[in-house]
């Protein structure tokens, strides 16, 4: 037995912004991809154990909003099933996500189809299996990387009870201007930094902090990118960041706050969150991906799109 293909994804802008109804952007990640096994080895036996944890949680929730396949399921568990997947854990691109889309789409009964009529109910009802389903791997989920994985399809984010499928431009292969993936060489954990940030919106001038800029600087980086509008985009993008570097110091790993300066100053690239941080990788905006590539020498880099 072999499930289809789920993606990794990347939530460009709105880490942290869509807790507080800001707007985001979160587009499919094809490099890396996972897909539900049965083993040839002995190598997936850590993998099996994980899903085997995650299938008991299964069972504890609302049969009114979501249920599951359990003959079908415990037959493939019991052949040691497991997620054979290239998504690094812990780096903010959704390897839980393409897991929930991947269980989700194998084994849920009266699936929520999309091949057709994707509507905005359908949409929110999966946004709300999925958030359930994924809070078992960060304590809270927004239920946005599975949707954004078992549609495989690049989703903006109005606010918590709106969303909706969008197209993006095309990319421009031989484009100067690029966003990139930067690994910061340590693993990041989701629910620590979200700890963090809840305890920070309990004062005041966080969260006019929050309301007056970084959703504001969030909103007009959505905007535009989907328009195009790269003038604005890095405007913002560079706001956003130091913005960032300001307010969120603890969700970047502190090797990483220099360089994140250094960006700021020489605006050769602008660095941002990639999903919570803490660790994993950090997203990176430049003009000119050759600057950014010197100025960033020995460290490791991704581009996932050229402008």
């Amino acid at each position: 037995m072999k499930g289809p293909l789920f993606y990794a994804k990347i939530l460009l802008f709105g880490e942290y912004g869509v807790i507080r109804d800001s707007k985001g952007l979160s587009i499919p990640y094809n490099f890396y991809r996972g897909a539900l096994k049965l083993p040839t080895n002995d190598e997936s036996l850590d993998s099996h154990k994980k899903l085997v944890a995650f299938c008991d949680y299964l069972r504890d929730l609302p049969t009114d909003i979501v249920q599951f396949n359990w003959e079908q399921l415990e037959n493939d568990l019991s052949q040691k099933m497991y997620f054979d997947s290239s998504i690094p854990q812990g780096y903010g691109v959704g390897s839980s996500g393409a897991l929930v889309a991947a269980i989700y789409d194998q084994y849920a009964l009266d699936k929520v189809t999309v091949l057709e009529n994707l509507t905005k109910d359908k949409l929110l009802k999966l946004k709300q299996i999925f958030s359930l389903m994924e809070s078992f791997f960060h304590g809270k989920s927004s239920g946005l990387d599975p949707l954004n994985s078992y549609l495989s399809l690049p989703i903006l984010i109005h606010s918590k009870d709106s969303v909706e499928p969008t197209g993006i431009p095309s990319q421009n292969p031989k484009g100067k201007g690029a966003v990139f993936l930067l690994d910061s060489g340590k693993v990041g954990e989701t629910a620590p930094m979200v700890s963090i940030f809840m305890k920070n919106m309990e004062n005041e001038p966080f969260r006019k902090m929050m309301k007056e800029q970084f959703i504001t600087y969030t909103d007009q980086c959505v905007d535009a990118f989907l328009n195009g509008n790269v003038r604005s985009l890095f405007s913002n993008t560079k706001k956003l960041s130091q913005l960032v570097l300001t307010n969120f110091k603890p969700m970047i790993p502190s090797q990483f706050h220099e360089l994140w300066k250094k960006g700021l100053e020489t605006n050769d690239y602008y660095l941002k969150l990639c999903g919570s941080g803490g660790g994993g990788y950090i997203l990176g905006f430049t003009e000119d991906i050759s600057k950014a590539k010197k100025a960033l020498a020995g460290h490791q880099i991704e581009v996932v799109y050229n402008f």
